[in-house]
Order: structure tokens, then C-alpha cells, then sequence
């Protein structure tokens, strides 16, 4: 076992955050920005990448954080460290609706590749990396892009998705087709590839996409049911807008009615 071993309780449904237990000296790395709570005792240290180079010198802590730049997130993790002399609990909260997914990577060949901001947190040791898309299609076309979170370990990691997320057992050859953004994470084994929908009346106005995700088996496939990008973009359109002249808040709106109240001025 070179990952820490620590234990964690789910709390809530839909807004849901994990409450990890740690023993003595026992450390729980996480995002930036995901704690919640920790009792006194535990110490948090900001670090580069995800603290499985930190002996490689300062060449080992660049490629660290470097590979977290290539994934959208920040340069830097939080680690969070139990100095005292019982166990001491420290939570991370989701960052939107949605459920946290525990991943024993054991019981995983000590991979899985996911999206590439649902990292939430996870044990000391537990590589947090990079998968290259091997295929151009799933580089430029898919959901993802071209580039998806890597964790690797034997320990315990915490990821986030949107929504129910429903977890699908592929058999060697079996094929699952699902919309790009709903893809949350896969097994290393899982053949993953982009296809077009095909009809050009299904493509323009069918309001899915022009293209899908395809899997294939062996493998374990998890799906998310409301990505982050779907339910920002439907607060989007439904958020009143600025005319070209700066003017005009939505008539009626909850916006306009605040933008009354504090004294904006409607022309």
C-alpha cells in the first residue's frame, strides 16, 4: 500500500460533501478551494502539483504542476496533514449540485481516467496526472477535448459529476453511445471514441450535437446526468441581457427587480 489509508463519510444528497478521517500524520490532499470544514489539529500546507514529486527537486515540482495547467486547474493543491494524537476529521464540499463518487483505485488496476475538473480530493500518494486522447477525433470533437484527468494510486479518491450519476458495467465488445459533457470517468481498459451523429436535420436542429461519445468494453463507464457546461448554459440564455447601448434590464425580471432596488437607473 503506498497510499495512505483513510476513511470518509458521505453527508447530504444533491449537495453533498465528504468527511475524511485521519489517522495520525495521515494526509488527505484536495483542490484548491474545496475545503469546508477541519477540527484542530490538522495542518494544510499549499504545494505544486499533487505532492508526488515533491522529492524530485524543483525540475520534479514543475512537470508536477505543470501537468495540472494542461488540465485547466490550478497550479497548486492543498495538503492537509493530522499532527495531533487521535483521529481528527476534515470535509471538502462539492462545488456544485451533483454527488461525490469515492474510487478505491485498487479495485481499478490503480488508474481511471475522468474529466478534467471533477478531482475533488484524495489520499496521500495518489498521483493526480494527464491522459492524452490518442485518437483526433476524441481530441478535437470530444466533449473532454484532448486532454483528461489521470488518477493513479492504490488508495482512496474523491471525484465530482453533475446530476444522478449512473455507473454502467461494459462487457468486451459491448458499445455504449452517450452525449460528450455526460462522460464523468472510464476504467483504463474502456476504448473511447468520438462519432458523428449522422442526418444533416438531426445535426442542425436536433439540439444534441453534432457528435457523441462512443465506448466500448470491457471496462466501467460512469455518466453524469447534468453536465456543469449544460446547466451553465441554461442560466445563460435564461439571464436577461444588456442591449448594445448598456441599457436595458430584463422587464419583470428577478434582475430588474434588484437593479430597481438599488437605485440603477433605466433608460
Amino acid at each position: 500500500m503506498n497510499n495512505h489509508e483513510i476513511d470518509y463519510k458521505l453527508h447530504g444528497d444533491d449537495m453533498q460533501f465528504v468527511e475524511v478521517e485521519l489517522d495520525p500524520q495521515e494526509t488527505v490532499i484536495a483542490e484548491a478551494g474545496s475545503l469546508m470544514m477541519m477540527e484542530d489539529g490538522i495542518q494544510m500546507e499549499t504545494i505544486f502539483g499533487d505532492g508526488t514529486s515533491q522529492q524530485d527537486g524543483l525540475f520534479g515540482k514543475l512537470i508536477g504542476a505543470g501537468k495540472r495547467v494542461l488540465t485547466g486547474e490550478s497550479l497548486f493543491m492543498t495538503t492537509f496533514t493530522n499532527q495531533g494524537n487521535g483521529k481528527r476529521q476534515v470535509s471538502f464540499a462539492a462545488p456544485y449540485p451533483g454527488k461525490i463518487i469515492p474510487m478505491d483505485l485498487s479495485t481499478v488496476n490503480g488508474k481511471l481516467v475522468c474529466q478534467k475538473d471533477s478531482f475533488l480530493a484524495a489520499a496521500k500518494g495518489v498521483s493526480v496526472g494527464v491522459e492524452f486522447q490518442k485518437k483526433l477525433g476524441a481530441g478535437f470533437f470530444g466533449g473532454e477535448g484532448f486532454i483528461m484527468q489521470k488518477l493513479e494510486g492504490d488508495g482512496m479518491a474523491f471525484i465530482h459529476a453533475g446530476g444522478t450519476i449512473q455507473r454502467k458495467e461494459l462487457s468486451a465488445g459491448e458499445t455504449l453511445r452517450v452525449d460528450t459533457g455526460c462522460l464523468v470517468a472510464m476504467t483504463e481498459q474502456v476504448d473511447y471514441n468520438i462519432e458523428y451523429i449522422g442526418g444533416i436535420k438531426t445535426a442542425l436542429f436536433g439540439g444534441e450535437g453534432l457528435y457523441f461519445a462512443t465506448l466500448r468494453g470491457p471496462g466501467t463507464v460512469w455518466v453524469q446526468s447534468l453536465p456543469f457546461s449544460r446547466l451553465a448554459s441554461r442560466i445563460f440564455a435564461a439571464t436577461p441581457q444588456r442591449d448594445g447601448s448598456n441599457s436595458k434590464q430584463g422587464e419583470g425580471s428577478i434582475a430588474g427587480g434588484l437593479f430597481d432596488i438599488l437605485g440603477g437607473d433605466r433608460k
